[in-house]
């Protein structure tokens, strides 16, 4: 009986060995190509992360330095287009457009053309802001919202502040700022009562202790609106 089962057993792992041999002699080829595809990917991945990536990275961060410098310093057209030894938003664009620095120039670039008067490309570029920074995609809502009312195209203002009142709402003041904005433009541009209504009275319940709510009270009270806990 016992050599009936070790016959057996042997039977059975020759079975498994055979099956494993034509599996492999099927497909051995096909495994052995995706493995080293695998390892190419794998190794390309880390190439370009650690020296194409993050050199890019720093190089437009370094970029980007000297002109929010520019920037600061309220020097809008060299803060633009740099000063002939350092570039300026424009180029960091151009040249990094897809590196974080890169993308935050876009922002500085509307901000720029928000202190030129020129709505358009202002609006060009803050459309292409998008950023993990809450914060400052939030402030990027809210020039388009300013850009937008400049244009006469108070719809789309509209829009904007409220997108940017109710994105980062961490940030009080300038929350509190951009729905105003847009409350008051549906009360006194867009007819919009309704609207201009349940934002006076969410910038109360959300944002008490400025100044904005106060200006809330008192246009709640031009539209007839004396309760306002309900």
């Amino acid at each position: 009986m016992s050599d009936k089962k070790n016959v057996t057993g042997q039977e059975a792992g020759d079975a498994v060995i055979a099956k494993a041999k034509d599996f492999w002699g099927k497909y051995g080829k096909v495994l052995t190509i995706a493995s080293v595809l695998v390892i190419l990917a794998a190794g390309g991945w880390y190439y370009y992360q650690n020296f194409i990536k993050k050199p890019r990275e720093v190089k437009a961060a370094d970029a980007l330095y000297k002109a929010e410098e520019y920037f600061r310093m309220d020097s809008i057209n060299q803060a633009l287009n740099g000063d002939g030894q350092y570039i300026g938003f424009l180029k960091v664009i151009d040249k990094y457009g897809s590196t974080k620095a890169g993308k935050l120039a876009n922002f500085y670039a509307g901000s720029c053309y928000i202190k030129l008067n020129d709505n358009e490309k202002a609006i060009k570029y803050l459309k292409k802001v998008s950023t993990s920074s809450k914060l400052v995609q939030a402030r990027a809502y809210k020039l388009l919202g300013d850009a937008y009312a400049d244009l006469g195209k108070s719809k789309e203002a509209f829009d904007y502040y409220k997108k940017a009142g109710t994105y980062f709402e961490e940030d009080i003041s300038g929350s509190a700022e951009s729905l105003y904005n847009a409350a008051y433009l549906a009360q006194s541009v867009l007819n919009d009562t309704k609207s201009a209504i349940e934002l006076y009275k969410e910038i109360k319940e959300k944002f008490p202790n400025t100044q904005q709510s106060s200006d809330a009270d008192l246009n709640l009270a031009k539209l007839g609106v004396y309760n306002t806990e309900n």
